[in-house]
């Protein structure tokens, strides 16, 4: 039980660190091509272990899959995440990202055809309420923040939500590191794919923590956590484990305040609280 738990939190402290970096690699590289970086690694190792386990990957078989997943999971998400990174705090875009069970809830209904009970949807109601006094307090405090970067952040929760609920659908033929691994490829070349004529050399400025942050995003944050997530839910169960993917903006507000040396107002801090609370909510 507490070693379900703790693979859980670890799993949400990793992934927190995951926005960390991209703040940190806003000027480094550009978002598409650290995608494509940081997933190609993550590809390999995620075949690596594909291999130690004696698997074989449906690459062609199953290639509608994995290229949807990929495009919303791995492609769209991540790269969705690093763009508004460049102009969004670590902190915000974190407080943001506690409406992804909210996203998962919506689509529930439509593609998996499941009813959601009234308590989830008051609860999605507090967190949209949550949302609203978020902006609005990052606006009062911060004239850099872009209104695009928050409508990034908000997109790349939409997609991971279509992204959980797909997998659940795909999940009931292919087993869980199989569908990310095939996600990861297609997702990696769809990203490798939108560089072309976008990225300029005069664009990437790598430093040597900058290649550190880089190799942490692949691995950690990508295989890492996934590997902690999946190992905790089997000890858990699927639904003791959901509520614990709200621990991510708390770490990420955290890390973002302590290591970036970011402030958050008052009014923003309540605001993600509310979105905080209304997710557990909706989740349980």
């Amino acid at each position: 039980m507490k070693r379900g738990i703790g693979l859980l939190v670890l799993a949400t402290i990793l992934w927190g660190g995951n926005y960390i970096c991209g703040r940190f690699l806003a000027l480094a590289l550009p978002a598409t091509l650290l995608n494509t970086v940081r997933w190609a690694i993550s590809t390999a190792l995620l075949f690596g272990l594909l291999s130690l386990n004696k698997k074989n990957i449906p690459i062609f078989k199953k290639w509608k899959e994995f290229l949807i997943l990929g495009f919303f999971g791995v492609f769209a998400f991540s790269t969705l995440n690093y763009l508004g990174l460049r102009s969004v705090s670590a902190s915000q875009a974190g407080m943001i990202s506690a409406g992804i069970p909210i996203a998962i809830l919506a689509f529930t209904p439509f593609v998996l055809k499941e009813h959601i009970k009234l308590k989830a949807w008051i609860g999605t109601f507090v967190s949209i309420l949550g949302v609203i006094l978020l902006f609005q307090g990052k606006h009062a405090s911060s004239s850099q923040s872009s209104v695009i970067g928050d409508i990034e952040i908000l997109l790349s929760c939409l997609a991971w939500g279509l992204y959980t609920v797909l997998g659940k659908r795909y999940g009931k033929q292919i087993d869980p590191l199989t569908m990310t691994a095939g996600a990861s490829f297609y997702g990696t070349l769809l990203s490798a794919i939108s560089c072309i004529g976008t990225v300029q050399p005069n664009m990437i400025h790598m430093s040597v923590n900058a290649w550190f942050a880089v190799m942490y995003v692949s691995t950690f944050a990508s295989v890492g956590a996934y590997l902690a997530w999946n190992a905790g839910v089997k000890i858990l169960g699927a639904g003791r484990a959901a509520p614990y993917i709200n621990l991510l903006p708390v770490w990420t507000v955290v890390f973002g305040v302590l290591l970036l040396h970011e402030q958050i107002s008052g009014t923003s801090l309540v605001g993600g609280a509310i979105t905080i609370i209304g997710a557990v909510l909706a989740t349980l």
